[in-house]
């Protein structure tokens, strides 16, 4: 019996040594390791007239003692309740000021010990910075004189952040209004040591309420209490001498913005009462103007708690919306009203209508335009001039209107009506520029508007600037990059001076701006960021095209190891990394918007390290899910993505380069549920990657992605499409990884959980890895080190 009895304990302590793993954060091999520490390149920002850069600099990943700071997650916030900022903001640690033109670089004097900086505001004369730095206890204001290059302390760690929206300049360039922490806010409640006084109880009473499946909520009474005490704050004014006095009394403030020329501002603020099933953005709100004393203009909005919108992406509430100030008027709101009644089912001949309202608000509101779909901008240029923009996501269409503010009867011009995922009938971007007011309008000059253009097509992609005839709506094509060595982004045009600002990189050339003179076709180097990534610089990178079994075109970024050629890369390992996308037609789904110029930049999401472990790497391989006309996408999920699995390995192996029975595939969230469904229903791979994903859509019930039906409306698809009820199926080893503390809508932890329980049980090959502290993407060098660890760990064990 003792024989039995030990061998017994034997045999448990092997299996729970199989099943638990305690190893403390791993670091990968040399090779992928030095190219993730590695310096970032500087943040740029320009001021208007492009003659100002300031660099803004950060360490590339976060560590794991930042991430185990404490945090509150609460009605969609992560927030540290000691200093009261974002628990998850990403801040810089160094600034400098460089003249546009000249090569030297001041870095900023006076910045406190150990920076953390982030929400950077221009004054409106862009002679200053306000921002803010988060210490140990709290958040305080500085601000960067940019003539001198020094910053200077305004306010004590006392500001609060929680809710976003920090700091706002009023119109004379001396004065700015913070969100500041009220001098009586109650202590917050600790969950874990807070004797309950009764249960959670929620009700309904026969309304539909189908809502996503929203992290973070707030789930009792005193997620409440600590919700309002977190989101309470007053409104300071605070002048460049550095004077302060109280402005608005607290309140839990969310977005502020001053009229264009400063007399009025608009506040809007959360009301109860709060909700168990929906974020904060959809609490009750109120929207009031007040003048520059503080003093109430008028309450323009109240919008209750919406717990029930309609059914369906295109859904919106019935009360008015979206309330904003016209950019090229003094003080003038504009806002939205649902003629469906928020209801996409309903069929109306306009879905949306948009209002205008002068200040003081003391006449009626006037109808400006009726959209065909749901309402989504307005670019304003001056009195005679505006773009509407308007989009319905069931038939993925766009219209673009031109229409006269100042003259409603004049019908509005439509002159754009597109698919808005065909990218390469994608007119461009409307060009904007300050106004007298120093607001951003439409750049209109002789009646001629701006169009600049990412400018992808069949033969690749070659960024444009057109002219537009506002009047006879006839085009002009101004310049069309003819770059084929390099990718151009134009990231600004200057009218005046004939000037486009531009962004070039190619595969080893780090990303630089740069000025470009249409006048005399002259460039000038604006900056000079190194690339970091040197031991990329051998690396093959094309784009290849080929087919899918039904004729679809489809693409991907093929990435050879070091040291191979065309002609030397034979019989490989290849990963394949994809992410799926839905389309409602086959034209859009075969388009490509990859680029082979495009820099090499080996994020911590990247496969693209694996280059320099000898594998064959198809990046961003296409992986459309078409369901045209009545159709929906998913119907046919399953068939599509294993088609597009097939296509990318036979178009690799027929050029010679793998051995197709050492393929991985690997995706993360929407790409990790691929992953799953890849392996469960064909024989393609010899390993996967799932990273962050869901497989049981079960736990999803009103919608997933891009599927809006219910799962009481289309059982059979989520059944199809859930990897967890197929987990008999899986036969193939596959890594799961998810972050703990995962915040994205959907992609519980849980789901990674349940579903390595249910292959362990099938006896499937599975690793699950659980990143302490991550959520939805991962942040500390620590965890990022670890990951990349684990992925070349499993893909040297079951590929090489």
């Amino acid at each position: 019996m003792k024989s039995i009895f030990a061998l017994t304990l034997s045999l448990l302590g092997l299996f729970f040594v199989s099943a638990q793993v305690s190893l403390a954060y791993q670091q990968p091999s040399e090779e992928i390791r030095s190219l993730v520490d590695v310096s970032l390149a500087p943040t740029v920002l320009f001021n208007q007239d492009k003659s100002t850069m300031v660099l803004l600099y950060r360490d590339s990943y976060k560590t794991i003692q930042e991430l185990s700071e404490k945090e509150l997650r609460l009605g969609g916030l992560r927030i540290n309740p000691k200093t009261n900022i974002g628990s998850r903001v990403n801040y810089y640690n160094n600034v400098a000021v460089q003249s546009v033109g000249e090569d030297s670089v001041t870095y900023v004097k006076g910045l406190p010990e150990n920076p953390r900086l982030t929400n950077f505001s221009w004054s409106p004369d862009e002679q200053r910075i306000a921002l803010t730095n988060t210490t140990e206890n709290g958040v305080e204001v500085w601000v960067l004189d940019i003539e001198t290059g020094t910053v200077q302390k305004y306010t004590d760690a006392n500001v609060n952040a929680n809710m976003r929206d920090v700091i706002n300049w009023f119109k004379d360039s001396k004065r700015f209004l913070v969100k500041m922490l009220p001098d009586n806010r109650q202590p917050l409640i600790d969950t874990k040591s807070t004797v309950p006084t009764g249960p959670t109880i929620s009700v309904n009473d026969g309304k539909k309420a189908q809502n996503r499946t929203y992290q973070d909520l707030l789930k009792n009474p005193v997620d409440e209490h600590n919700f309002e005490q977190l989101a309470l704050s007053k409104l300071v004014e605070v002048d460049v001498v550095g004077n302060q006095k109280d402005f608005l009394p607290v309140a839990m403030y969310g977005n502020i913005s001053f009229s264009p020329d400063g007399q009025y501002v608009r506040v809007t603020t959360i009301e109860k009462p709060f909700s168990y099933i929906v974020p904060y953005r959809r609490f009750p709100s109120k929207t009031i103007i007040y003048d520059q004393n503080a003093a109430v203009v008028k309450m323009v909005s109240a919008t209750p708690l919406m717990e029930e919108l309609p059914k369906g992406f295109m859904s919106t509430q019935k009360e008015p919306r979206g309330f904003n100030w016209r950019s090229d008027r003094p003080s003038t709101l504009y806002y939205t009203l649902a003629l469906d009644g928020g209801d996409p089912v309903k069929q109306v001949e306009y879905r949306d209508e948009v209002f205008e309202w002068d200040a003081p608000f003391d006449s009626p509101p006037r109808s400006l335009l009726k959209t065909i779909n749901r309402f989504a901008g307005i670019q304003w240029g001056n009195n005679s001039v505006a773009i509407a923009y308007d989009r319905w996501w069931n038939t993925r269409n766009t219209k673009t209107y031109l229409f006269n503010p100042s003259d409603v009867s004049q019908a509005p011009k439509i002159i754009s009506d597109r698919n808005y995922q065909d990218v390469y009938s994608d007119p461009g971007s409307f060009l904007t520029e300050k106004n007298r007011m120093g607001v951003d309008v439409l750049s209109l000059r002789r009646g001629k508007l701006i169009l600049i253009g990412d400018g992808y097509s069949k033969e690749g992609q070659f960024p444009f600037v057109d002219e537009l005839n506002s009047r006879t709506l006839v085009k002009t094509r101004r310049y069309t990059s003819a770059l084929t060595d390099k990718l151009e982004e134009i990231i600004d045009y200057d009218r005046v001076q004939d000037r486009l600002l531009v962004r070039q990189e190619s595969k080893s050339d780090f990303p630089n701006y740069f000025f470009y003179s249409l006048k005399d076709k002259k460039t000038k180097q604006l900056t000079a960021f190194q690339n970091p990534f040197d031991l990329l610089q051998g690396v093959h990178k094309e784009v290849i095209t080929y087919t899918r079994n039904d004729g679809l075109a489809l693409s991907g970024t093929l990435y050879l190891p070091v040291g191979h050629t065309t002609k030397t890369a034979k019989n490989l390992p290849m990963i394949l990394w994809a992410y799926p996308r839905e389309y409602k037609d086959k034209k859009s789904a075969a388009q490509s918007t990859q680029n082979p110029n495009e820099f090499t930049y080996p994020y911590w999401g990247s496969p693209v390290y694996w280059v320099t472990k000898g594998y064959v790497v198809l990046a961003n391989a296409a992986f459309p899910i078409v369901g045209e006309a009545d159709t929906e996408p998913n119907d046919s999920f399953r068939t599509q993505l294993v088609a597009n699995a097939a296509a990318a390995i036979d178009a690799v192996d027929n050029m010679g380069y793998i051995d197709r029975k050492r393929v991985a595939v690997g995706g993360h969230s929407y790409g990790a549920f691929m992953v799953a469904n890849l392996l469960s229903h064909s024989d393609l791979f010899a390993a996967g990657i799932a990273r962050s994903g869901a497989y049981n859509r079960t736990l999803t019930p009103f919608g997933f992605q891009s599927e809006e039906r219910s799962y009481w409306e289309a059982p059979e698809i989520y059944y199809t499409m859930s990897p967890f009820m197929h987990a008999d199926k899986m036969k193939t080893p596959l890594l799961l990884v998810h972050g703990e503390a995962d915040n994205n809508s959907g992609t519980y932890p849980l789901q990674s959980i349940r579903y390595f329980n249910a292959l362990k049980g099938l006896g499937a090959t599975v690793r699950l890895v659980m990143l302490p502290k991550e959520s939805h993407g991962y942040r500390a060098k620590e965890s990022i080190l670890h990951l990349l660890w684990e992925q070349d760990q499993w893909l040297e064990k079951y590929l090489k």
